[in-house]
């Protein structure tokens, strides 16, 4: 069987070579782990990334986009209580669980899931692929990831319990606007120069995006491994772990769907809300850890978000797939 055919069927299941890439990085994270003056160059390295991360969204987002998706009122303000309502809640409801039975780390981190903006690239993919409003999930996730800037850091530190041991960083916001906000701003400034070119050089941005996701995570889990993070994680923790992750996630869906439907939505806008309103961003969540949960242990809270994404990408990729197959086999039976 040729490489290509196995990595389109892998690919269907959400495990394309990026998702491996991850994948190995945390275990080159394991074995080989950033320490000293290496770990010191890496985090200035991985902080350049993420603001030149950042400047390339700015960069391509188009304006003209967000204000014509803006008139499809329900969809963006469902999208908008989906992701800073309902999993806020949902965290607040599950994290207790993961505190009383699992290290306090992933509570902590469940519930800043619950607090993190939709994703971008993916949501916008499998609205496209499933047949879905793509115009409106481009302007719901890039609404999302705008308001998640300010109101992510905002949710996290109202729903962090006073008795947790863990903490918001005092000057967390600003580092935030530094890092992620003003790159932000400064890429929509220059999108008349830059935006035509981007689009067509499409790799090199996709480098730069997953390249610096990377990186954040080597960090981190190198930071982890060298303060013993697999020590502390056993195999019935990573389960249990998962099993309420999964939890989270499918009941966020399910809501999700159910809200669409009594809304009235049409499927094109149900589709959308499905993937915009019920995913989470590892490229926002992932830098915004580190600097909101800066001292303490980074890897332990950014777990959660690890199988959180590479769930929902799983789940996604096969739901996207098989609606798909419904498009096609409508338009043959037309």
């Amino acid at each position: 069987m040729a490489i290509s055919t196995v990595e389109a069927r892998l690919k269907r299941f959400g495990l394309d070579r990026y998702m491996m890439l991850l994948i190995l990085t945390v275990a080159l994270a394991t074995f080989l782990p950033a320490r000293g003056v290496f770990a010191g160059v890496l985090g200035q390295v991985t902080y350049w990334a993420v603001a030149l991360l950042f400047f390339i969204y700015g960069a391509k987002l188009s304006t003209a986009t967000i204000v014509s998706g803006l008139s499809n009122w329900k969809l963006q303000i469902g999208c908008l209580l989906c992701t800073y309502a309902l999993f806020p809640l949902l965290g607040l409801g599950i994290a207790p669980i993961a505190g009383a039975y699992l290290p306090a780390a992933f509570g902590i981190g469940l519930l800043y899931i619950g607090c993190l903006p939709s994703t971008v690239q993916s949501s916008i993919a499998f609205t496209s692929v499933s047949g879905g409003n793509v115009a409106g999930a481009v302007c719901a996730a890039s609404i999302s990831n705008v308001l998640g800037v300010a109101l992510a850091p905002l949710l996290i530190a109202l729903l962090i319990p006073s008795d947790a041991g863990f903490g918001i960083d005092s000057g967390a916001v600003w580092k935030i606007v530094q890092q992620i906000l003003l790159p932000f701003a400064l890429g929509q400034l220059c999108r008349p120069l830059l935006g035509q070119w981007l689009h067509r050089h499409k790799l090199a941005t996709t480098i730069v995006d997953r390249g610096s996701i990377l990186l954040i995570v080597y960090s981190a889990f190198s930071a982890g491994v060298v303060n013993g993070i697999w020590h502390a994680v056993d195999a019935p923790h990573m389960v249990a772990l998962w099993a309420l992750v999964c939890a989270m996630m499918g009941l966020g869906m399910i809501i999700t769907v159910i809200a669409g439907r009594a809304a009235g939505m049409e499927r094109p806008d149900l589709l959308a809300l499905f993937y915009c309103g019920s995913t989470k961003s590892l490229a926002t969540g992932m830098p915004m850890a580190g600097i909101l949960f800066a001292g303490q242990d980074v890897a332990m809270i950014v777990l959660p978000l690890m199988l959180f994404h590479l769930t929902q990408l799983f789940v996604c990729a096969v739901i996207s797939q098989r609606m798909a197959m419904r498009l096609e086999e409508a338009a043959a039976a037309a």
